[in-house]
Parts: structure tokens; sequence; C-alpha cells
């Protein structure tokens, strides 16, 4: 119990400082899908460090599968983040992804078998429920014309795509182990990330004068996935991926810190109900 609850607490902390970190380099001027080949470039750099923890020639060829098809929405997913951090505000991006449990929690159904409890659907109701205040400091408001802008849109598309991932790592874990499902994620990810630079011939820049960020992002995100798995295997996904909603205050918090953005006391408003909503999936789970 409570090495999930300590996973539960990196996991929410290490994404917005991923977050933060992404987007700080898209200002700089490096492009999404640069960033994205990069970062998972430099995690399977890291994951050399767990070769001889792992056994790859006797894993499930059924992990395999799993892996490579969770490679290519994760790479999609996390793609369309950085393209979305590029163009729009971290605080209103962030509680964006309070959807991905309802998604998650659609794919578990019929892939995992998972049903959710009535208090969790209500749980899960109050975390996208609190979205509509932090929609609501937008010019647009909660409407078509703002689920039309570029960034919103690249948003939804990116917890679409991570949504459905999820539930493909949770496979391979159910078919391998932790630290496997971890290696394949980072390799996998390299791979599709950089299929998708070929694809749209984006130009990978020299990122040698923000080398820290980059070593730091890779850093940050090895926390993220690991205690992602972690969890993933302690619980289910619908309702691990609600928890994660917690993140969402940090995430408002940090674009007012970092990149001084407005109306931070209803979006907060608004981050609490979510966690009103992820306190109820953790109660009756």
């Amino acid at each position: 119990m409570l090495g999930t609850v300590a996973a539960v607490i990196l996991r929410i902390l290490s994404n917005p400082f991923s977050n933060v970190l992404q987007k700080k380099l898209t200002l700089k001027g490096y492009e999404p899908l640069s960033i994205n080949f990069l970062s998972y470039l430099g995690l399977s750099l890291f994951c050399i460090l767990f070769l001889g923890q792992i056994d790859l020639l006797n894993t499930s060829l059924i992990a395999y599968k799993y892996a490579f098809i969770g490679g290519i929405f994760g790479a999609l997913g996390n793609g369309f983040l950085i393209s979305a951090l590029e163009k729009g505000d971290l605080s209103v991006l962030g509680p964006i992804n309070s959807y991905k449990s309802v998604v998650a929690m659609l794919f578990g159904i019929f892939i995992l078998k998972e049903l959710p409890t009535v208090q969790g659907i209500l749980g899960i109701f109050l975390v996208i429920y609190g979205s509509y205040f932090v929609f609501g400091t937008q010019k647009e408001g909660f409407s078509i014309k703002l689920l039309k802008r570029r960034d919103i849109l690249y948003r939804i598309l990116a917890l679409i795509f991570t949504a459905i991932e999820a539930v493909f790592i949770k496979k391979v874990i159910m078919f391998s182990d932790i630290l496997t499902s971890f290696v394949f994620w980072c390799w996998f990810g390299m791979l599709f990330s950089f299929v998708m630079v070929i694809l749209k011939r984006s130009l990978i820049k020299p990122i040698f004068s923000d080398l820290n960020k980059l070593i730091l992002l890779v850093f940050t995100t090895a926390i993220m996935q690991l205690s992602t798995n972690y969890v993933f295997n302690k619980m289910n996904v619908s309702y691990a991926l609600a928890l994660f909603q917690l993140s969402t205050i940090a995430v408002v918090i940090f674009g007012w810190k970092f990149f001084d953005e407005k109306d931070i006391k209803i979006k907060i408003l608004g981050s609490s109900i979510m966690v009103l909503g992820s306190v109820l999936l953790i109660l009756f789970n």
C-alpha cells in the first residue's frame, strides 16, 4: 500500500515538471517532434542500465506485440502533447488530461474487462466537471469554437492516444514485468518517434546549449513512467489515470510560476473539483 502511494505521488509531481521542460524547449525554438525523439533516445540509452535485470529472450511474444502497438500510440500521444504545449498555456492544457480517465475506462472495459463501480463513475464525472471552470477562463468558453483551437485539438488527440497507450502498457506488464515494460516503452517509443520525424521531415536541431534541460526531461520522464507502470500493476487503469489527475493543480501552479499564466484562482477551483473526484476513486477502489 505504501509503495503504491509513493508511486502515485512521484507520478503526480514528475509529470508537471516534464511538461514545464517540454514547453521551455519549444520556446527555445526546438521542434516538438525533435524533442519527442530526443527524449525517447535519452530514455533508451538510460535503459542500458537495466539490461542485466530483464530477460528479453524469454519474454512472451505477446508482450512484444502489445509493446509494439503501445509504442505507436505513445509516440503519437507525446508528439501531440509537446505540439500543444508549444502553442497553448500549461494551466489550460493540463486539466484537459482529465478526460483521459474516461477514454481509458471505455477501452479498459472492452480490452481488460475492468468494470467501474458507480462511485468510480461519479468520481470520473467530477474530474471532468472541474475542467469546465478552467475552460471558462478562455475567451471562447467551453464551446465548439474552443475545441477547434489547435492547441486544444492537439491536447485532446494526445490524451486519446496516451489513454489507449495506457491500456497496452497494462497488457505488457501482465505478460512481463514492470521493468521490462518500461524498457519496451522507451525503445518502441524511440522507434516510432523517429518514424514521425522522418515522415514529417522535421529538423533535429542540435540541443547542446540546452542539454541540461534535455537530461532533466529524460530524468523526470523516467520517474514518471516507472511510477506509472508500478501503479498500473496495482490497480485498474481507469482508476489509476484518474488518480494521476491530482497533478492538475501542480500543472496550473507551474503554469503561473514558470510562464506567468493568468486566472489561477478559478483554474485551481476547477482543479480542486477534479481532486475531489480523484478522492472518490481512491476511497471506493
